[in-house]
């Protein structure tokens, strides 16, 4: 088992990041169909396209936080599943995994609950009108039906992935994102269901992704199988799993506020087409994120097993690749958005004056896209060499002390006339300010973990986020 991993330590770095990047970014690609096929559709509905557009939009906070709760269970519980697969402690992991699906069923009861009482309110507080609260809404209802298949296909992908299973996990993601884009076309124009024909097929895909996950975990071909015995919740086992989980928990949460500040924002100064234009900008930026953070697990195992064999040269060069690659991805598309920005805006819809509102809109919103390259590499690299709490802190600063603020600043500082637009060039602002920070903060962090990689008479590399001292 020690030694089946020793290719990360010979082979040379762009074919090995190649070979492990290539199906995490054909996963990611899919998984952002799966995301954003519905609003393609919503947005080419005859004659309420771009008010449904916009009431699917403002859903999005409520989706995120759905997918943040089954992140807060499985980010930390399959590791620790993970972990005691390593110690040879099979009962152990299967009563995490036990432990894990007991809690996504009970949040997802309590989350159905909320979300089917109080989704209006919610909703028009996230940034619905009046204009579109009745889309938002009939969205919302189908979709909170299907809350309990959402949070155990995310939640318990990851322990199929976990156990080494990346084809069948891949696979989860495949199936979901076919049979939506199948079912969304016959849903919403075929049967003519609009908005809940696209939640409804949400649903559908999901559950069946869901199945296909409770399928594989208690079959034959798993290592860890869910087990009746096992689904008794217990403190000690799915505390430490939650408290593992929070950084993301935090992550997926963040996004949602995020959300919602630009919605309420954009709803007072520019109405409803400014929230529809945002919910195009997202959509593209999903784009953007996503394949970065694809080529990123493919470099992160690399970077993480050459810094445990104290190889910097090795760190180095995948590190440097990494970062030649995000950037160009994200300066092509840059150039892509600038260029042609009426092109991307078309792809979710045919209103004319949505697709002219957006593409103004989509300049701003993507003014620094061509910086992000350096913020994805150097936050990927600090997590892969045990960094974490410093790519948490990145993450926290661009978003909760810089995005937030600016997002209610700028409208007020006079530098665009639209206030609408205004409050589109907070996310360039803070990406500049943060990219900045973020670059400066990784080149004394990446200096001391390399210091330490040549410490040779060290036994245990200190954390690099803390002072040699032991000052954490």
């Amino acid at each position: 088992m020690g030694n089946d991993k020793k290719f990360l330590g010979s082979e040379p770095i762009p074919k090995l990041l190649f070979r492990l990047a290539l199906p995490s970014v054909v996963a990611q690609l899919v998984n952002m169909l799966y995301n954003i096929v519905d609003r393609i559709y919503i947005g080419h509905m005859p004659e309420n396209g771009a008010l449904a557009l916009t009431g699917v939009g403002v859903c999005m906070p409520l989706i995120m936080a759905i997918s943040a709760f089954a992140s807060l269970v499985s980010s930390g519980g399959a590791p620790k599943a993970s972990i005691e697969m390593g110690r040879k402690n099979s009962e152990g992991a299967e009563h995490i995994l036990g432990n894990c699906l007991t809690l996504l069923l009970i949040l997802s009861a309590v989350l159905t609950a909320i979300l089917l009482i109080f989704h209006r309110p919610l909703l028009l507080f996230f940034g619905a009108s009046e204009n579109t609260i009745d889309y938002a809404a009939s969205y919302m209802q189908i979709y909170a039906i299907g809350t309990v298949f959402v949070q155990l296909t995310l939640g318990l992908n990851m322990f199929i992935t976990t156990q080494g299973f990346a084809k069948t996990g891949m696979m989860t993601v495949l199936i979901g994102a076919v049979l939506n884009i199948v079912l969304d076309p016959l849903f919403i124009f075929g049967l003519d269901l609009g908005v809940r024909g696209a939640a409804l097929a949400t649903i559908l895909s999901q559950a069946v992704s869901c199945v296909w996950c409770i399928a594989f975990l208690c079959g034959k071909k798993t290592y860890l199988r869910i087990r009746k015995d096992r689904l008794c919740l217990r403190a000690k086992i799915i505390l430490p799993c939650l408290a593992l989980g929070l950084a993301t928990f935090i992550m997926y949460i963040t996004e949602s506020v995020i959300s919602i500040c630009f919605n309420s924002s954009l709803l007072k100064y520019g109405g409803d087409i400014s929230v529809g234009a945002m919910t195009i900008c997202t959509s593209i930026m999903q784009f953007a994120m996503l394949p970065m953070q694809g080529i990123g697990q493919g470099a992160q195992p690399i970077a993480s097993y050459n810094y445990g064999a104290k190889d910097g040269s090795r760190v180095k060069e995948i590190f440097l690749l990494l970062l030649k690659v995000d950037m160009i991805f994200s300066i092509l598309l840059y150039l892509a958005i600038m260029l042609i920005p009426t092109v991307f805006a078309r792809i979710f819809s045919d209103n004319p004056v949505l697709i002219e509102y957006t593409a103004k809109a989509l300049r701003i919103y993507c003014g620094a896209l061509f910086l992000f390259g350096i913020q994805m590499s150097c936050q990927l690299l600090l997590t892969s060499i045990g960094n974490a709490p410093c790519s948490i802190i990145i993450a926290l600063v661009r978003k909760v002390g810089l995005l937030i603020p600016l997002i209610y600043l700028m409208p007020n500082l006079g530098l665009i006339s639209n206030k609408a637009y205004a409050v589109y060039m907070a996310e360039p602002v803070a990406d500049v300010i943060a990219v900045t920070f973020t670059a400066i903060l990784f080149y004394f962090q990446f200096r001391k973990a390399l210091k330490n990689i040549n410490k040779k008479e060290a036994d245990v590399l200190l954390p690099v986020c803390y002072d040699e001292g032991g000052g954490g």
